[in-house]
Parts: structure tokens; sequence; C-alpha cells
């Protein structure tokens, strides 16, 4: 599989990654916890560990696209590192407790169904002793998440513009590409389209994808007179690389380019999308 391959199907992929991630942890603590009761020499039923741990994986699923969103918004740089990383800490006590009671709901249901019950033990005491786990749960996924970013990076490459000197009556029409310890230039024309990723936009050219720290109000605003135009909240495209757009029953539509790309038009900007075409 080639890195083009894969930057262009990364949202299967990642997803793919993180329930790879919880499968391995919940059968290996499955395991781990069958043995530590044998050792104990205490009596359990064989699906017991087995329920403990995946009624625990199946909320850290769950609650992960959360977990995301709130990284997204508040990420951990600067200037807002110190009250970022504040928001963090309390988000992970909400993280804790949803994540305690939605696996604790679903033991007690199985165990009811097998005409038994569950004991939860005493809430304060072990409600401490599961955020202690959670709250190191919850920064392994922000670790995950950006050491992920750093290592994509550097394979991918990052854009930024090639000097200072750019001004908005002499706009650059090149972006400068370092990768792997490598500079070299794209030119803005044969950028596709733009997809906001965080607190990144992601250029898309010749098949290849170059992650840029800035805004998609700065980017649209950049580009606007060269070509491009906001057609979604996450989407800019090159207007030369249009092949057709197509109408959609919901009153949004959806544009080919020559690459075979379809990707979505919100109503919102279609009259502007209109007024520029025409």
């Amino acid at each position: 599989m080639t890195l083009s391959h894969y930057l262009t199907h990364h949202r299967r992929y990642e997803a793919l990654l993180w329930l790879a991630w919880i499968a391995t942890a919940a059968t290996a603590n499955s395991i781990i916890s069958t043995l530590d009761l044998q050792r104990m020499q205490q009596d359990f039923l064989w699906w017991e560990p087995i329920l403990w741990e995946c009624s625990s994986a199946l909320l850290f699923l769950l609650l992960l696209p959360a977990v995301m969103l709130a990284e997204q918004r508040f990420p951990l740089q600067r200037p807002r590192l110190g009250v970022n990383l504040l928001i963090h800490l309390l988000f992970s006590v909400v993280y804790s407790v949803l994540h305690v009671i939605g696996m604790v709901a679903i033991r007690h249901l199985v165990y009811a169904l097998n005409n038994s019950s569950y004991d939860f033990g005493h809430w304060p005491t072990e409600m401490a002793y599961e955020y202690l786990k959670d709250v190191r749960t919850y920064a392994a996924i922000l670790v995950v998440i950006y050491l992920y970013r750093f290592i994509l990076r550097r394979l991918q490459g990052e854009a930024s513009l090639p000097d200072d000197t750019e001004t908005e009556s002499n706009p650059s029409d090149r972006f400068l590409i370092k990768k792997l310890g490598k500079e070299f230039l794209v030119r803005i024309d044969d950028i596709e389209w733009l997809e906001a990723a965080g607190n990144y936009v992601n250029l898309h050219a010749k098949g290849r994808v170059y992650p840029m720290r800035e805004t998609m109000t700065v980017m649209s605003k950049r580009l606007q007179q060269q070509g491009f135009a906001r057609v979604h909240r996450s989407i800019i495209l090159n207007l030369d690389k249009v092949d057709e757009i197509e109408p959609l029953d919901s009153g949004d539509a959806r544009a080919r380019l020559h690459s075979g790309e379809r990707l979505p038009i919100s109503r919102r900007y279609r009259a502007e999308l209109k007024a520029l075409l025409s």
C-alpha cells in the first residue's frame, strides 16, 4: 500500500487502526483478568472477564469521537496550552463518569439476562479507582493523536507560503512543501481542493495531500482571486478542476472533479458558486 493510497482513504484506515487498538487491548485485558482470577483461585464464570473488558472497550469506542472533537476544539498548543490542558482535565472527569455508568449498565443487563446480578462495589471508592485508569486512557488517546499527526506530517510533507513577501496585490502562486528534510514547490494551479482537518487545511494535489496550519476562512479569502470557491463548511474547490455539478433533491449538490473525486456542495454556498460560474 502506497502513502498516496493511504492518504486518499485515510479516514477508513484510521477507523480500522482505532478498532484494532481497542480490540487488541480488550482481548489482552480479558486474558490477563482470567489468569489473575485463576491465580487467586476465585470462582467465576468464563464469560465474566470477557464481559468486564468488552463493556469497557465498547464505551471507550463510543466516547472516542467526543474526545477527538474536544481535541480539535481545544488543541494542546500555544498560546492557550495551559487553559486547554485544564479543559481537557475537566473533560477527563466527564469521560470517566460516562465510561463507568455505561459499562456498569451493560454489565447489569448481561448479568440479568443470565439470571445473576452484578456488584460494582462501593461507588465512591470504585469511581476514584476507575478515574485513575480513565485519565491515563484519555491522555493516551491525545498522545496517540499527536504522535500520529507528527508521523503523518513528516511522511506527507507540510505546506506553507514560500516567504513573507506575499501581499494582497502580489500573491504567491506556489506553496512551499517541507518533507523529510527536503523542500519543493507546488503550484496553486495544481491544487484540486482543500479540506478542513482540525487545526490544519489539507491541500489535495495530484493524488497527494499536504497539511497547512491555517484556517478555512483565511485560505478561502486568499484563493478566491485564483479560481477557488468555498462550497462547504469544510471544502474549498478549484473551479478549473470541476467537470460537473449535480443538483440533489435535498437542495445541496455534488461536484465531480477531473480526478473522479466527488465532493459535497452545501446549499449555503450554492448561490455564491452559481454567481462565480456565470
